[in-house]
């Protein structure tokens, strides 16, 4: 029972910061292969935008259907990556939570 508890939050752990990996790799190929759908994303208004606000702008992009748009097999890879690895996340740490409950 320890062992599926440890493997459980080890999992959720591993799809959390894939989670946050895949977004990484998506703002990386997006301004290496397409520069000009980063820019909208990465300036307001002809500027650069500070960190936090690039970072929201690219939460937007990803929720939105611009990116499959693309036709990028990575870019789409990565993204339905990021999409469900939350989920994955959620479901092991709440998996956890019902082991650690019924071992009581």
């Amino acid at each position: 029972m320890l062992q599926l508890y440890l493997s459980l939050l080890l999992a959720g752990v591993v799809c959390f910061l894939l989670h946050f990996g895949s977004q990484y790799l998506i703002a990386s190929l997006l301004r290496r292969r397409h520069p000009n759908e980063w820019k909208i994303i990465a300036e307001a208004d002809g500027k650069p935008t500070n960190a936090i606000r690039t970072w929201i702008r690219l939460q937007l992009a990803l929720r939105s259907p611009v990116l499959p748009a693309l036709e990028d097999k990575a870019i789409t890879r990565w993204r339905l990556t990021w999409r469900y690895s939350l989920w994955a996340a959620w479901l092991c740490w709440f998996g956890a939570l019902a082991v650690q409950y019924t071992a009581r």
